[in-house]
């Protein structure tokens, strides 16, 4: 009697090739299946950036507890951190690149070596902000239309994250490295053991549970800045323990003027990038608190539960950037393209399911974090308006991604630069004050800038300028 396997059925692949990109470390991604490849990549890199929202969302859920100014207290401190990571993040797109580029053309002591150059200019930029949060607290949360109440009880919170940026800036860019290597299941175990950590420690420290002492929202950041450095460990000794296609050795640190410029060169367009982002995101804020605590509240909670949804979307576009990085240093860039396409159309797919979730649930995603119908009102209005854009926003997440990837990290910024500060900041302010619209008049400037970036990129992506450079 003869036997047959019976067919694995569509979840038992998809159960094996979830399990196969938590230990995909080794594999090929210039060649073979794109539609895997992308799914070894997207998996983890997903997971990461889900675990790096965890952090945002742990707080908030916690510190909510204590009321609106100690929410309005995380809400203008992150405002400013958004900061600290548009640098961090912008490096890591030059990170990402070199790296991407050298390990496609199987130049591994290439990549090792723009990883060691990494961490100095990491340790410079992460040294600078400290000075600036430890210092100057008072004075940032001025600037950003605190209440006095609010400056009392938050300047150790904001003191405490901005002076721990070194644990920041250090687990986004070797995120950058592992990722542009193709080691994106290591980025993401990080992430998730700095969660842990933070998942544990936050309720103890911000309540004072046991024989943990009662911090308030300053344990929050006491939490989140132990969970990240322990993140950070981690990734320092994977890289020194050596991966394929990446180990660090001492000779790596040696300062290299050739790597150093162009990993600076290429890093300070995804830096301007995401600063011009960001700090349109910290002005949006500021208009924002013109309106109440209960806004900067309402505002604060819809962009935590935005996050949560963007990264994950990040994740999606980052394997773009490591694809078409890889591809191009493989010199294949049909290959490189055809990844764009893929990618595209998972992550628009996800933006427009989650868009909808939005436009339905709004008011009961508002009311886990808050009980106050003010503060459930802003954020429901603001989850509302956004979510219109959310397809758009996914087409320039990817394209602005296959942009950086391929090193060409200075297109992004001046479409960036066009959409975000001369079109949202002049749209949200008119028709906020000038329409009376208020806080949703801020919402609907976000929904208008969105869609603008993602017609704008296209229209660059189709020039075909991006996959000519040579880094």
């Amino acid at each position: 009697m003869t036997h047959t396997t019976p067919p694995i059925s569509a979840l038992q692949r998809l159960i094996s090739l979830f399990g196969e990109s938590f230990r995909s470390d080794g594999y090929d991604f210039t060649h073979g299946p794109l539609e895997r490849g992308v799914a070894l990549l997207a998996i983890p890199m997903v997971l990461e950036m889900s675990m790096e929202a965890v952090f945002a969302i742990t707080d908030i859920f916690y510190v909510a507890r204590l009321g609106s100014d100690a929410i309005a207290v995380v809400g203008l401190t992150e405002a400013v951190m958004t900061l600290v990571y548009a640098v961090a993040i912008g490096l890591g797109m030059g990170v990402t690149a070199l790296v991407a580029r050298r390990v496609g053309a199987g130049h591994d002591e290439g990549a090792a070596a723009v990883a060691g150059q990494t961490l100095w200019l990491g340790l410079l930029c992460a040294l600078v902000v400290a000075a600036v949060g430890i210092f100057f607290a008072v004075d940032i949360l001025t600037l950003m239309g605190a209440t006095a109440a609010v400056i009392d009880s938050g300047q150790n919170y904001t003191r405490i994250l901005l002076g721990g940026a070194l644990t920041v800036v250090y687990i986004f860019l070797l995120n950058a490295v592992f990722r542009g290597a193709g080691l994106a299941s290591i980025a993401m175990r990080a992430l998730v053991l700095a969660n842990v950590i933070n998942l544990v420690l936050d309720p103890c420290l911000i309540f004072g549970l046991g024989p943990f002492p009662n911090l308030g929202v300053t344990g929050a950041a006491i939490a989140t800045s132990i969970g990240r450095t322990i993140g950070v460990v981690y990734l320092l000794v994977k890289l020194t323990e050596g991966q394929v296609h990446l180990r660090l050795k001492l000779r790596h640190l040696r300062f290299d003027p050739g790597v150093m410029r162009t990993l600076v060169r290429i890093s300070l367009g995804g830096i301007g990038q995401f600063l011009i982002a960001t700090a349109s995101w910290v002005a949006l804020m500021r208009l924002v608190a013109a309106y109440g605590n209960e806004a900067i509240a309402g505002y604060t909670i819809a962009v935590r539960i935005i996050d949560f949804t963007i990264l994950p979307a990040w994740g999606l576009s980052n394997a773009a950037a490591t694809l078409v990085g890889q591809n191009l240093g493989a010199r294949n860039v049909e290959r490189a393209q055809q990844a764009v396409r893929v990618v595209m159309r998972y992550t628009v797919t996800f933006m427009l399911a989650v868009a909808a979730i939005f436009l339905l649930l709004g008011e009961q995603l508002a009311a886990v974090f808050s009980g106050d119908a003010e503060i459930i009102f802003h954020a429901s209005e603001c989850l509302r308006f956004i979510s219109y854009g959310y397809g758009f926003m996914g087409v320039g997440l990817v394209l602005t991604q296959a942009f950086n990837g391929a090193g060409d990290t200075w297109t992004p910024t001046w479409i960036n630069f066009i959409c975000f500060w001369l079109l949202q900041l002049p749209v949200a302010w008119w028709l906020a004050a000038h329409c009376h619209f208020g806080p949703r008049g801020v919402f609907v400037a976000v929904f208008f800038a969105e869609t603008a970036l993602a017609l704008v990129a296209w229209l660059q992506y189709r020039r075909g300028l991006w996959f000519r450079m040579e880094i």
